[in-house]
């Protein structure tokens, strides 16, 4: 017997790097196939480009309008999912990475069991929103996460696996990004409006990189972030990219030298090598205390555009006495282990359907 299982494609395309290693595991899987429902030609394009095999099967939903779309500018999920009801409801078994789906568990007549696989590694307490509770399996990084999901009755002991971080599967060597061979810095501001750096500073912060001499700065603000300043620079030492696909691909978390930030979840992707970090206090938040800046502890915090330069220059000889930290703070957010993570969570996801099936 064929047990069919669906995957959305309904997100930004950040989403769906966390998900194509282990649809494609279990796609290889005997008696189980993988059908990926999306709602972009561009998503289901770039979701083509990881399967040269042709092991999963894609199919296009419909939406509503007419206008094309890309991989960051999407067409409603929730419209999209309701519009679709009829072909998602023909699949027993759904992994998403978003939460709004959790919604059609309130449709009566709704039977495929949801599974959560959780994008992201970060600490922001909007990473744990309610509807994580209408999943029927939960799917997490590493122990950080399934705690505070427990602890928030968002989730169960039973209902909830760690299963690492399988993203780092698809990681590529990163193409040269500048001419030269000075060292890179990465500054990647969060979309949130209450927490992001780039909303009220970012056109300061990018005149200030132009100033800094020996360095290379890519920008590259979350592929969610349309609001604040549209800024333009034509130095020489200076990328800005408002969303590419090597804005998404770790390219340049694997490229930098030195990251730069706020609240985003891509410094546990930086930190899969330890490496100097940075965070912008700027608003000169109260984070010590605060668990949804415990990442802030991994490197140096700084309270002004002007201190930037210098500690760039203090980054290498202070790193030692971060790294400890960086490296336990990571196997709670990533759980590393030699199996891979597209292997774990496959197992999870197939004893769960086992049990569902008894």
């Amino acid at each position: 017997m064929t047990t069919r299982i669906a995957f959305l494609a309904i997100t930004e395309a950040h989403q769906f790097l966390h998900w194509l290693p282990v649809a494609l595991r279990l796609a290889r899987e005997p008696g189980i196939e993988v059908t990926v429902l999306g709602s972009t030609d561009a998503g289901l394009d770039f979701i083509r480009s990881y399967d040269p095999d042709k092991l999963l099967q894609l199919h296009k939903l419909r939406t509503w309008g007419s206008r094309q779309r890309g991989l960051f500018d999407i067409p409603a999920r929730l419209g999209t999912l309701l519009l679709n009801l009829p072909t998602v409801m023909r699949f027993p078994f759904i992994v998403t990475t978003e939460t709004t789906s959790g919604k059609l568990k309130r449709i009566p007549g709704f039977r495929p069991r949801l599974i959560h696989l959780k994008h992201g590694a970060g600490d922001r307490e909007g990473s744990y929103n309610p509807k994580h509770a209408l999943a029927d399996l939960t799917l997490v990084n590493g122990p950080k996460d399934r705690e505070r999901l427990i602890a928030r009755g968002l989730a169960t002991d039973q209902d909830c696996v760690v299963v690492g971080y399988a993203k780092f599967e698809l990681v590529r060597e990163p193409e040269p990004i500048f001419a030269d061979a000075k060292p890179i810095a990465l500054y990647n501001p969060h979309f949130d409006p209450s927490l992001s750096s780039w909303l009220g500073h970012g056109e300061a912060i990018v005149r200030q990189m132009e100033a800094i001499e020996g360095w290379n700065f890519v920008v590259a603000p979350h592929v969610k972030l349309t609001e604040g300043p549209n800024v333009q620079s034509s130095a020489s030492n200076l990328l800005i990219d408002r969303g590419s696909v090597r804005s998404i691909d770790m390219s340049y978390t694997e490229a930098a030298n030195v990251y730069i930030g706020d609240v985003s979840s891509q410094v546990y992707e930086f930190l899969r090598r330890s490496r100097p970090c940075i965070f912008l206090n700027l608003d000169r938040i109260d984070w010590r205390s605060n668990e949804n800046y415990m990442h802030w502890h991994l490197g140096q915090v700084i309270e002004s555009i002007e201190e930037l330069g210098p500690a760039l220059a203090r980054a290498d000889e202070l790193q030692p006495s971060f790294e400890p930290l960086q490296r336990e703070l990571v196997e709670r957010s990533l759980d590393p282990s030699p199996i891979p993570a597209s292997e774990r969570q496959a197992r999870a996801i197939l004893d769960f359907i086992a049990r569902s099936q008894r």
